[in-house]
């Protein structure tokens, strides 16, 4: 079948959401949820990976075609033994899914033994992605990339003879959210099974997903890009990265917290925005970081006791998000809330949790049912 490309430049139609940069290089597009300024502000060789898979991510634009075909290269993650979870794409039409595609080429970042940090590079081929059978007529659709694979994009095209055009701006209320692997959700499996997605589907809201899967730190660059998102919510959830890399102590945590705040205060002082402290984690509920891993899941090694003095676990950090949170409210911002991350997800739900660190796809759709509930049905969100 004949198809015609769509101008990937930025004079084109394409509209690229949930994306701070697109980074065109080499006649290729290689979209980021971070800026490169943001980037370069931390050497942690893990962040431009997990900034480049574009969790809630998606191309918009008004079209009668019927198929859309993009040519890429996917870059994906493999943890020891384990299959490659599903690098999917989804095509949505007024928020319901009208096509799907599961790639079958890409390279793969492979970590052979989940207690070390060695990395293998195993090279794979282009994808050529074709999402067919798209309802007739002029219609607004969204693209949306998935959650767990960076892309490279060659081209993106239609059948032959189709119009594209842009779509009208996106007038819904914007929502920004930041967390860590639990909030980027690359074991969803799909792209709409992204718990932020999910949530933002129920509620009718833009959404931003700023979850870093293992780069959730409270750095200021993530501040500073909430500060000046315009968004019309804001929401974050804090902790378990802190645990799992052992990167803060009694002594830090409650002043970087409050100073990230501050920071995303100076340019959204009312802005209705939610804190919320972790969901439920075996390993970590006491025991201190950093976080060790096996074929099981993650488990806490135990150190010496001098060593431990300070250290954090999730009962302290949710103790502390709680409390910064209540200082807050004590001191005038009645818009700032706290949310206890065990709502989401909490001990009854851990066989929805396979690595003991992180939810599967029913426990993702879980959360974001739960945070719809808590933030946009009865809560600060609620219009």
């Amino acid at each position: 079948m004949r198809v015609t490309s769509i101008d990937l430049s930025p004079a084109g139609p394409i509209r690229f959401a949930g994306i701070a940069d697109t980074n065109h290089r080499d006649g290729t597009i290689r979209p980021s949820r971070l800026p490169a300024w943001a980037l370069a502000q931390t050497d942690a060789v893990a962040l431009p990976v997990v900034a480049s898979m574009l969790s809630g991510g998606r191309m918009e634009f008004d079209t009668d075609a019927t198929s859309v075909e993009i040519d890429c290269q996917l870059i994906t993650v493999k943890m020891g033994d384990k299959p490659v979870l599903p690098v999917t794409f989804e095509v949505t039409v007024n928020g319901q899914v009208v096509a799907t595609h599961v790639a079958t080429n890409f390279h793969l970042i492979h970590t052979p033994d989940p207690e070390k940090i060695d990395v293998t590079i195993i090279p794979g081929g282009g994808e050529h992605v074709k999402l067919a059978s798209l309802p007739t007529g002029m219609k607004s659709v969204s693209i949306w990339f998935p959650s767990n694979a960076g892309i490279d994009i060659a081209s993106v095209s239609v059948n032959d003879g189709a119009l594209v055009n842009a779509s009208p701006p996106d007038t819904r209320r914007r929502w920004m959210h930041y967390g860590s692997s639990i909030s980027h959700c690359m074991e969803s499996e799909h792209p709409m099974g992204v718990w932020p997605v999910l949530a933002a589907q129920h509620a009718n809201v833009n959404v931003t997903n700023l979850g870093l899967g293992g780069q959730c730190h409270l750095d200021q660059f993530a501040a500073r890009l909430m500060r000046d998102s315009g968004s019309d919510l804001l929401s974050m959830k804090v902790g378990i990265n802190v645990v799992n890399a052992d990167t803060m102590r009694d002594r830090t945590l409650m002043p970087a917290l409050h100073g990230f705040i501050d920071t995303v205060r100076e340019g959204a002082p009312d802005t209705p925005f939610i804190v919320m402290s972790p969901i439920f984690c075996p390993a970590h509920e006491d025991g201190f970081g950093p976080s060790m891993r096996s074929a099981e899941g993650i488990y806490s090694r135990e150190r010496p006791t001098f060593l431990g003095v300070g250290a954090l676990n999730l009962r302290r950090i949710r103790d502390y998000v709680e409390k910064v949170v209540q200082q807050r409210r004590d001191a005038g911002d009645l818009n700032v809330h706290y949310v206890d991350g065990l709502r989401l997800f909490g001990p009854d739900d851990v066989a929805d949790m396979p690595d003991l660190l992180h939810p599967n796809r029913a426990g993702y759709a879980r959360m974001g049912d739960r945070f719809h509930q808590i933030a946009f049905e009865n809560g600060p969100f609620k219009l």
